[in-house]
């Protein structure tokens, strides 16, 4: 007499690998995109996030020292080559060896753009800060000015949603804003 004992086998069929391969499949389609496009953002908004903290140091020193502050491009006027900060000690309205820099930036990824206007788009580019923290011109006027910090390496549509603009009012004061939802988010936008 034969002794029958059962031996169960442990292990998946192969119908319960393909429906588990389709299901991770269908959740890759979903996230993927929100992913890649959650990483653009963040990268935007990281890039966003330290150009108004170089503003924001600028403006902290002048009032600090009592002297004039700048923010000036790495190279003539493309703010995307990175930029620094610096106290204009010997008030030539330009960094010099004699000035302090307070803070230097990386320059940008290269699927970035950053683009001044107004004071940020002269030759050479340049945010000033006098020693009450206001805005101002080597002309010694006060003025409103903007940066818009953008991805290059998109779509038109997707661009106009991958775009960050940071104002900076006549008081001095800096706000980031998104021109694709925020309707006072324009280049000539003083506050």
């Amino acid at each position: 007499m034969k002794n029958s004992t059962s031996s169960r086998r442990s292990g998946f069929t192969l119908i319960e690998l393909m429906v588990t391969v389709a299901i991770a499949a269908v959740l890759l389609v979903v996230a993927v995109p929100s992913f890649v496009s959650f990483q653009r953002n963040s990268e935007l908004t990281s890039a966003t996030n330290s150009f108004v903290a170089a503003v924001n140091a600028a403006r902290g020193e002048a009032m600090k020292r009592g002297m004039n502050a700048m923010v000036v491009p790495a190279t003539g006027i493309d703010w995307s080559t990175g930029w620094t900060v610096f106290v204009d000690q010997d008030r030539s309205g330009g960094l010099n060896t004699g000035d302090t820099t307070v803070v230097q930036q990386p320059a940008l990824s290269s699927y970035f753009s950053a683009t001044g206007h107004g004071t940020a788009s002269e030759t050479p580019a340049y945010i000033m800060f006098d020693a009450s923290g206001y805005a101002k011109t080597k002309t010694a006027g006060f003025g409103a000015l903007t940066i818009t910090i953008a991805r290059n390496d998109l779509s038109d549509t997707a661009n106009t949603e991958q775009t960050r603009r940071v104002v900076i009012a006549k008081s001095g004061r800096a706000r980031a804003c998104k021109p694709a939802t925020d309707s006072t988010c324009t280049v000539t936008a003083e506050e």
